[in-house]
């Protein structure tokens, strides 16, 4: 495992043919809900690849790499000066790509409580409302028109 974060992501929605979303409560930060999220673990690992290993290791669901719909959608914002410190010294800066992964219906997540405390399925309006990341409720907001 590197000593510090890659600083490059994906950001998965997993969602149903319904539109309900699945949220996840960060542990260290109750009440910031979020999809699934997670650092590419070598910088040459292919997007979907991270993907598929962020879903699995955050929610237990296998899906293969190919079940993965990239959006076409990237953000670069400014890291939380609070997580900073996983990062190398000056990187301020995450570049993140967005990623679907539609589901038959919902299914319980088995979460790694070190990570996620909680989890809940909202329609995606609620669910884009619920988010405390603007990226992510933004991702959300585009499954209306996919």
């Amino acid at each position: 495992m590197p000593l510090f974060k890659i600083p490059e992501s994906v950001l998965v929605v997993i969602h149903t043919p319904a539109l309900e979303a699945l949220l996840l409560e960060r542990a260290d930060h109750p009440g910031f809900w979020q999809s699934v999220t997670g650092s590419l673990a070598r910088p040459d690992e292919p997007l979907a690849e991270t993907c598929a290993r962020e879903v699995r290791e955050e929610t237990g669901y296998e899906a293969p790499p190919t079940a993965f719909d990239d959006w076409q959608l990237t953000h670069r914002y400014a890291i939380y000066p609070h997580w900073r410190h996983r990062y190398a010294p000056g990187v301020t800066h995450n570049t993140e790509h967005v990623f679907g992964l539609r589901v038959v219906s919902r299914f319980e997540p088995r979460l790694d409580p070190r990570e996620h405390t909680a989890w809940r399925w909202l329609p995606w309006r609620d669910a884009a409302d619920a988010c405390f990341s603007w990226t992510n409720a933004q991702a959300i907001r585009r499954l209306a028109d996919r």
